[in-house]
């Protein structure tokens, strides 16, 4: 399993030491792949393997259908291959997961081609993850503890499991709004601690010193059976409405959501913690424009096996199981 331990990223906010991840060869990485600068924290250098295996472990039955992958951070940069493709440095400063390649030149073919990858099961998915940047004081950018991708039939469509479609190649979108300048009124994307359960709030909120300070953003489900992407980046996709796809993106997907925490140490005064994309007075909380993009690499073959084998049937697959006989590792 690709994931760092809680101690260990504790030491890289502290004293910003190397990644200790060694199965990419010599010389790759973030900072040689997608042009990061060496101020930002360093990142994992992921795998350039595909780590999947048989498995004798059946993944059991749920209410709905399941299947997570855990990632490490990969690296860091100001570009954005969806919002601004082909113009490097225009984005705001960008936190990733997943291919260690992704940079404002990103497409799918380079996607699903190169690049290492920072999650479990290796290259069997190479696509890229990104959020804004979580910044302490003065700026300084935060390396993640952990995060993890959940890919379920969700609750808002009753029943929808067996209906769920599999996900197209290429598809991309973002979910959130970067330029919100107050709270996200119904919106996708929440804050709250892993460990102890003090609700979802669209500003950053604090967490007992060891637990994991949590940023969630829920994609939209529906889809419109056409676009791999729009203008806007959101409207070739759709949020379930009166527990269903609304006519005009009729495709349920999988309910994809991203879950980012960072570690709460003792010294972190979270009173002064920011996203990159927070442009608004900083007398006001952090994280009111949190968001997150995904663009989808995987490898068709284990894409679809989660899907045909974890979702439709409600079964839950953990962070490992393709339910096929297969597991991520």
């Amino acid at each position: 399993m690709v994931k760092t331990s809680i101690l260990a990223v504790g030491m890289l906010l502290a004293s910003a030491a190397p990644s200790t991840c060694s199965d990419a060869p010599p010389g790759t990485g973030s900072a040689g792949t997608a042009g990061t600068s060496s101020a930002y924290p360093p990142g994992s250098l992921g795998t350039n393997q595909v780590r999947v295996r048989p498995t004798s472990e059946r993944a059991p039955a749920s209410d709905i259908g399941a299947f997570r992958v855990s990632c490490d951070y990969s690296h860091m940069n100001n570009d954005d291959a969806i919002v601004y493709p082909g113009q490097p440095g225009r984005a705001h400063l960008h936190t990733y997961f997943g291919n260690t390649g992704t940079n404002a030149f990103s497409t799918h073919q380079s996607l699903r081609t190169s690049g290492n990858s920072t999650c479990r099961g290796g290259i069997a998915n190479r696509s890229a993850y990104w959020i804004p940047t979580l910044l302490g004081e003065s700026g300084v950018p935060m390396a993640p503890t952990e995060a993890i991708f959940y890919y379920k039939s969700g609750y808002a469509i009753p029943g929808v499991s067996s209906r769920i479609r599999k996900l197209p190649a290429g598809l991309r979108m973002i979910a959130g709004d970067m330029t919100a300048t107050a709270p996200q009124t119904g919106g996708p994307a929440s804050w709250g601690c892993t460990n102890r359960y003090v609700g979802h709030h669209p500003q950053i909120v604090d967490c007992d010193v060891g637990d994991l300070l949590q940023l969630t953003v829920a994609f939209p489900q529906c889809w419109n059976g056409r676009d791999l992407d729009s203008a806007d980046h959101k409207s070739h996709m759709a949020y379930p409405r009166s527990g269903a796809c609304p006519s005009s993106h009729p495709v349920p997907l999988p309910d994809i959501s991203i879950n980012v925490r960072w570690l709460r140490t003792s010294s972190l005064d979270v009173t002064k913690l920011r996203l990159s994309s927070d442009h608004y007075a900083t007398t006001l909380p952090g994280g009111y424009s949190s968001h997150a993009d995904w663009f989808e690499a995987w490898e068709p073959d284990i894409r679809d096996a989660f899907v045909e084998h974890c979702i439709n049937p409600a079964r839950d697959c953990h962070a490992h199981l393709l339910g096929d006989g297969r597991e991520i590792y």
